[in-house]
Protein backbone atom coordinates (compact mmCIF):
# COMPACT_ATOMS: atom_id res chain seq x y z
CA UNK A 1 0.00 0.00 0.00
CA UNK A 2 1.43 3.48 -0.75
CA UNK A 3 2.52 5.08 2.13
CA UNK A 4 3.34 1.86 4.02
CA UNK A 5 6.76 1.63 6.40
CA UNK A 6 7.73 -1.58 8.02
CA UNK A 7 7.88 -0.09 11.38
CA UNK A 8 9.81 -3.17 12.84
CA UNK A 9 12.83 -2.03 10.81
CA UNK A 10 12.14 1.63 11.84
CA UNK A 11 12.27 0.50 15.37
CA UNK A 12 14.79 -1.45 14.89
CA UNK A 13 16.99 0.98 13.27
CA UNK A 14 16.48 3.57 15.77
CA UNK A 15 17.22 1.31 19.01
CA UNK A 16 20.57 0.13 17.01
CA UNK A 17 19.00 -3.67 17.07
CA UNK A 18 19.08 -5.93 14.37
CA UNK A 19 15.47 -6.65 12.58
CA UNK A 20 13.71 -10.23 13.51
CA UNK A 21 11.60 -9.65 10.42
CA UNK A 22 11.72 -10.67 7.00
CA UNK A 23 9.78 -8.41 4.22
CA UNK A 24 8.79 -9.83 0.57
CA UNK A 25 7.63 -7.75 -1.70
CA UNK A 26 4.59 -9.21 -3.72
CA UNK A 27 4.63 -6.41 -6.79
CA UNK A 28 6.36 -3.86 -7.81
CA UNK A 29 7.18 -1.34 -5.38
CA UNK A 30 9.44 1.98 -4.99
CA UNK A 31 11.39 1.86 -1.61
CA UNK A 32 12.66 4.97 0.30
CA UNK A 33 15.88 4.11 2.71
CA UNK A 34 16.52 6.73 4.86
CA UNK A 35 19.22 6.73 6.90
CA UNK A 36 19.31 6.13 11.03
CA UNK A 37 20.68 9.96 11.44
CA UNK A 38 17.87 11.14 9.62
CA UNK A 39 15.27 9.38 11.08
CA UNK A 40 16.27 10.32 14.23
CA UNK A 41 16.64 13.99 13.71
CA UNK A 42 13.22 13.79 11.93
CA UNK A 43 11.54 12.75 15.24
CA UNK A 44 12.19 15.83 16.51
CA UNK A 45 12.09 18.35 13.88
CA UNK A 46 9.30 17.47 12.03
CA UNK A 47 6.06 16.51 13.97
CA UNK A 48 4.01 14.87 10.83
CA UNK A 49 7.26 12.11 10.67
CA UNK A 50 6.92 11.23 14.60
CA UNK A 51 3.05 11.41 13.96
CA UNK A 52 3.68 9.10 11.06
CA UNK A 53 6.11 6.36 13.59
CA UNK A 54 3.04 6.21 15.69
CA UNK A 55 0.52 5.62 13.76
CA UNK A 56 2.10 3.27 12.39
CA UNK A 57 3.28 1.60 15.54
CA UNK A 58 -0.45 1.73 16.34
CA UNK A 59 -1.43 -0.04 13.57
CA UNK A 60 1.01 -2.48 13.70
CA UNK A 61 0.15 -3.62 17.08
CA UNK A 62 -3.48 -3.77 16.23
CA UNK A 63 -2.42 -6.55 13.46
CA UNK A 64 -0.37 -8.04 15.62
CA UNK A 65 -3.44 -8.31 18.17
CA UNK A 66 -5.62 -9.02 15.73
CA UNK A 67 -3.42 -12.10 13.90
CA UNK A 68 -3.00 -13.56 17.83
CA UNK A 69 -6.71 -13.58 18.48
CA UNK A 70 -7.09 -15.24 15.00
CA UNK A 71 -4.50 -17.88 15.86
CA UNK A 72 -5.77 -18.98 19.45
CA UNK A 73 -9.49 -18.75 18.36
CA UNK A 74 -10.14 -18.92 15.07
CA UNK A 75 -10.28 -22.19 12.90
CA UNK A 76 -8.04 -22.64 9.84
CA UNK A 77 -11.01 -22.26 7.16
CA UNK A 78 -11.62 -19.04 8.85
CA UNK A 79 -8.07 -17.81 8.91
CA UNK A 80 -7.31 -19.07 5.45
CA UNK A 81 -10.76 -17.32 3.58
CA UNK A 82 -9.47 -14.34 5.97
CA UNK A 83 -6.36 -14.28 4.44
CA UNK A 84 -7.28 -14.84 0.44
CA UNK A 85 -9.88 -12.21 1.18
CA UNK A 86 -7.15 -9.68 2.21
CA UNK A 87 -5.25 -10.83 -0.87
CA UNK A 88 -8.40 -10.39 -2.63
CA UNK A 89 -8.55 -6.77 -1.39
CA UNK A 90 -4.92 -5.96 -2.03
CA UNK A 91 -4.57 -7.39 -5.63
CA UNK A 92 -7.88 -6.10 -6.29
CA UNK A 93 -8.64 -9.63 -8.06
CA UNK A 94 -10.80 -12.63 -7.48
CA UNK A 95 -8.37 -14.44 -9.44
CA UNK A 96 -4.89 -15.08 -6.77
CA UNK A 97 -1.72 -16.97 -8.70
CA UNK A 98 -0.67 -18.16 -4.76
CA UNK A 99 0.28 -21.80 -4.15
CA UNK A 100 -0.85 -23.36 -0.72
CA UNK A 101 2.82 -23.43 0.67
CA UNK A 102 2.80 -19.69 0.55
CA UNK A 103 -0.40 -19.77 1.82
CA UNK A 104 1.18 -22.17 4.64
CA UNK A 105 3.63 -20.10 5.24
CA UNK A 106 2.50 -16.46 5.89
CA UNK A 107 -0.59 -18.85 8.11
CA UNK A 108 2.34 -20.45 10.00
CA UNK A 109 0.83 -23.70 9.35
CA UNK A 110 1.54 -26.80 7.43
CA UNK A 111 1.10 -27.09 3.61
CA UNK A 112 -0.75 -30.50 3.98
CA UNK A 113 -3.10 -29.08 6.44
CA UNK A 114 -3.92 -25.98 4.10
CA UNK A 115 -4.40 -28.12 1.00
CA UNK A 116 -7.38 -30.25 3.00
CA UNK A 117 -9.02 -26.87 4.20
CA UNK A 118 -8.87 -25.43 1.07
CA UNK A 119 -10.32 -28.54 -0.70
CA UNK A 120 -12.81 -28.68 1.91
CA UNK A 121 -13.41 -24.79 1.57
CA UNK A 122 -13.93 -25.56 -2.90
CA UNK A 123 -16.13 -28.16 -2.01
CA UNK A 124 -18.07 -25.80 0.22
CA UNK A 125 -18.37 -23.70 -3.27
CA UNK A 126 -16.44 -20.80 -1.68
CA UNK A 127 -13.94 -21.05 -4.06
CA UNK A 128 -12.32 -22.60 -6.83
CA UNK A 129 -9.06 -24.58 -6.72
CA UNK A 130 -6.56 -24.39 -10.07
CA UNK A 131 -2.81 -24.96 -10.62
CA UNK A 132 -1.15 -22.27 -8.39
CA UNK A 133 -4.39 -20.38 -8.50
CA UNK A 134 -7.37 -19.84 -6.50
CA UNK A 135 -10.25 -18.28 -7.25
CA UNK A 136 -13.05 -16.23 -4.38
CA UNK A 137 -16.55 -17.16 -5.55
Amino acid sequence: TPGESCISSILSGLTQDTSKVKAVVEEDAEILMLSLVKAKEWLTKYPEWSTFVFELYHKRFEDLVTMVNSIAFQKVDARILYLLDQKSQLYKSKELNVTHQQLADELGITREAVSRVLKQIETDGKIKLSRNKITLL
